[in-house]
């Protein structure tokens, strides 16, 4: 089976609809800002188009859902069935389990389990849960932020859905934090590697330290001016990968001008060569 996977952050731009989760500190408590427009695709539409272009691996983010009811959980699963396509993650992109304030935090964390429930209600094999948004090497975040994650989890498992997290936000942007976090929480929980999200003189570090132990890659090429893919660094990062004998989905991460699906197109190119 092929590797090829896409998150849809990369047709964003496409999404008919955004529910952007943001912390309310007025009112102790998350609030929703909705983005929409009078035309686009919607989530219920994703999975068939990707298909329809010989991907069949999709990464969710939580915002792109329009609606969590049963009835809407319930289409979307079918639509995964329908085209064929494997739901392999819920990218939960909101949350801070290191945050300092227990009540933002013991908030988040319910609001994660939240998102877990409906994940195992989709169909998803696992969430994304980003570790944290306090800086990199705060050891106490750390510390809170782990132990979250081991519960959240314990709780994931109870619904056979995968916790897992991702070098993404402040307290996994270096190497050294990102480990410590790992440590911390334990052997069971995996994490995604973005290429993207590494300080450029970490990057071979990074992919070293996360690709044996990778859920998902998320394969973020650098550009030149002008537009053109740096062919030749998103290959030389894929080699360390494969090098290191990781094996998991790697998904396409596309966030530039131009047109969407042409550009989801030649970084798969890429991805595809020798896979």
């Amino acid at each position: 089976m092929s590797r090829l996977s896409i998150s849809s952050w990369s047709v964003h731009r496409l999404m008919k609809t955004s529910l952007w989760t943001a912390w309310d500190a007025e009112k102790a408590t998350q609030m929703t800002h909705v983005e929409s427009r009078s035309s686009g695709l919607s989530l219920l539409e994703l999975p068939k188009s990707i298909s329809e272009r010989g991907i069949r691996i999709l990464e969710v983010c939580h915002f792109h859902f329009e609606a969590v009811d049963d009835s809407y959980i319930g289409q979307l699963k079918q639509a995964f069935e329908d085209s064929g396509v494997a739901f392999h993650t819920l990218l939960i992109d909101y949350g801070d389990l290191s945050s300092p304030d227990a009540v933002q935090a013991a908030s988040d964390e319910a609001f994660i389990q939240g998102w877990i429930d409906i994940a195992a209600e989709a169909g998803a094999a696992a969430v994304r849960v980003v570790a944290g948004e306090q800086q990199a090497g705060d050891e106490e975040a750390i510390v809170r932020s782990a132990a979250a994650l081991r519960r959240l989890y314990a709780y994931g498992q109870e619904r056979g859905v995968r916790v897992v997290t991702e070098n993404f936000r402040e307290l996994t942007e270096t190497v050294a934090s990102w480990q410590s976090v790992m440590e911390h929480a334990g052997s069971e929980i995996t994490t995604i590697v973005d290429f993207g999200n590494m300080m450029p003189e970490e990057k071979e570090q990074a992919i070293r330290y996360g690709a044996p132990m990778a859920y998902a890659i998320h394969a973020k090429p650098e550009y030149f001016d002008g537009g053109a893919i740096d062919e030749a660094e998103l290959m030389r990062n894929l080699a360390i990968a494969d090098e290191l004998g990781c094996t998991a989905p790697i998904s396409v991460i596309f966030d530039q001008e131009g047109d969407v699906w042409e550009g989801i197109e030649r970084i798969a190119a890429i991805v595809n060569k020798g896979r």
